[in-house]
């Protein structure tokens, strides 16, 4: 783990595009961390983080978020209401 400052990373924001660990962000006046940044994988966190909606969540990426919203609500509402599909 890398710890830097945040006016380090101000000054060189390109760090964050070639990141290959993890970094430490910390105000070095207060010294407290403020962030902790993971570099980007593939499949992303929620892949890890959907716990028991496993069956919910697809695992390809959404092209269109509108549409991926406008279907979220519709299958809640059915859920809700009961509405048949």
């Amino acid at each position: 783990m890398i710890s830097m400052g945040i006016g380090e990373i101000q000054k060189n924001i390109a760090i964050l595009n070639s990141l290959k660990e993890v970094i430490k962000i910390v105000d070095k006046r207060r010294k407290k961390t403020v962030a902790i940044i993971y570099p980007a994988t593939k499949a992303g966190p929620i892949c890890e983080l959907r716990g028991k909606y496993k069956t919910r969540i697809s695992e390809q990426p959404i092209d269109d978020l509108e549409e991926a919203k406008a279907k979220a609500m519709m299958l809640a509402m059915e859920e809700k209401y009961g509405l048949p599909r």
